[in-house]
Order: C-alpha cells, then structure tokens, then sequence
C-alpha cells in the first residue's frame, strides 16, 4: 500500500491489521486446541479454549473503536475506506469463528464413547480443511491477494461435502447403535461448528477480494443452484 500523506493514519491502518491477524491467530489455535481436546477428552484443554474467548472479543471491540476512530479522523475515501469497512466485516467475523471453536470446546464432556463411534474419523479431516481456511484468509487479508481469497472460496465445497458425510454417517451409526445417540448427537453439533467455520471463512474471503479488487467474487460467477447441506 502507497503512504499517506499523514503517517498517523498509515500507523492506524497498520495497527487495524496487525488485531486482525492476531483475532486470526488465536481463532485457529482455538479450533486446533478444541479438537485436540475433543479427541483426547481433555476437559482441561477444552475448558482453557473456552476461557480464552474473551480475548478475541476484548480484540474485536478494539477493531470496532480505531475503525471508528479513523473513518471520524481521517475521511478514508476509496481503497481505504474498503479497508476499514473489510476490518470492520471481517473482526467480527472471525470473533464468530472463536465462539464456534468455543462450542465445540464445550461438548468434550458431553461427548463419551466417542471412540466406538467410526464417523468420528471425518472430524479431524474436517477440522484440518476449517482451520487451513482461517489461516489462508487472514494471509490474503494482509497481502490483498484476491487469488488466494479465491482458493478459500472454493475449499468451502469441499468441507461441505464432509460435513454431508458426516450427517449421514452419524444418523446411520445411530440407528444401528442407539446406546451412542446422545454421543453422536454431539459430534453432530462439532460438524456443523466446522461447517459453519468454513462458511464464515468464505465470506471473509469475499470481503477480501472486494477490497482487493473492488468488485465482488460473486458478479464472476455464473449463477448456479446452491447445494442443500444435509440436515437443511
């Protein structure tokens, strides 16, 4: 990005994105540690992602504050004013995306059995593909690279796929075992966490390459028919 004429606002910008990556950093050691936790059963593990959330929205509400503080101060036009109003989206966003980590955090102890539950096996697969998907977008987020927020765009359908697996896995295991109902159940739940994470890291993705490019990924495409997910 050029300089500005006034270094306090290139600081400011410089400052907004270095809190988006650190909410980025601490949403995708949220989700690693989760599932750690879950497949381990470590109720301690899991309770220390729980009670490391506040920070990521202690971080968001500071995202909140500057943003406000540099559109009311600076009058950001153009790239800039897309940058600001991208960190404004995408704080949030990625404040969501720790919560989904904190829920799935908070089924480790409701979740027993689990390892007499074979579709179990599709989580990490599926946790590794959620997690790739923060990391990659917050990357293209500080590089404004529109090609990589493409990328992530398009591995969304494949985490969509395993989730539908994984539904159907689950529901089928379930009627052929319902001792493991309650376990399954949650495990559920931890997919469509995942799912949900790949979906919010899809819709970074095309906040960032609308300000990278200044068009929408969308108006690229041609139109097509959305895929239901299972349990839709």
């Amino acid at each position: 990005m050029a300089e500005h004429t006034v270094k306090a606002f290139d600081d400011e910008i410089s400052k907004m994105r270095g809190l988006i990556a650190e909410m980025g950093g601490l949403a995708e050691f949220a989700i690693s540690e989760a599932i750690a936790a879950l497949l381990e059963n470590d109720s301690e593990r899991a309770q220390k992602v729980v009670e490391a959330d506040p920070k990521l929205d202690k971080l968001e509400a500071e995202v909140d504050r500057l943003a406000v503080r540099i559109i009311a101060l600076r009058a950001p036009m153009a790239d800039d004013l897309r940058d600001v109003i991208a960190a404004l989206k995408i704080s949030g966003i990625v404040e969501r995306i720790g919560d989904y980590a904190k829920n799935i955090a908070k089924r480790v102890d409701e979740v027993s059995g689990k390892a007499k539950i074979k579709p179990v096996t599709l989580i990490p697969a599926m946790a590794e593909i959620a997690g790739g998907m923060v990391h990659d977008i917050l990357n293209a987020y500080a590089a404004r690279d529109a090609r990589l927020a493409v990328e992530v765009i398009e591995r969304d359908e494949k985490l969509d796929n395993y989730y539908n697996t994984l539904f159907r896995n689950l529901v089928a295991h379930m009627m052929e075992n319902p001792a493991t109902i309650s376990s399954a159940a949650q495990l559920l739940f931890v997919g469509r966490n995942l799912e949900r994470i790949g979906d919010h890291a899809t819709n970074v993705a095309e906040m960032v390459y609308f300000a990278a490019t200044g068009t929408y990924h969308s108006d690229n495409d041609k139109p097509k028919k959305k895929k239901k997910k299972a349990g839709e």
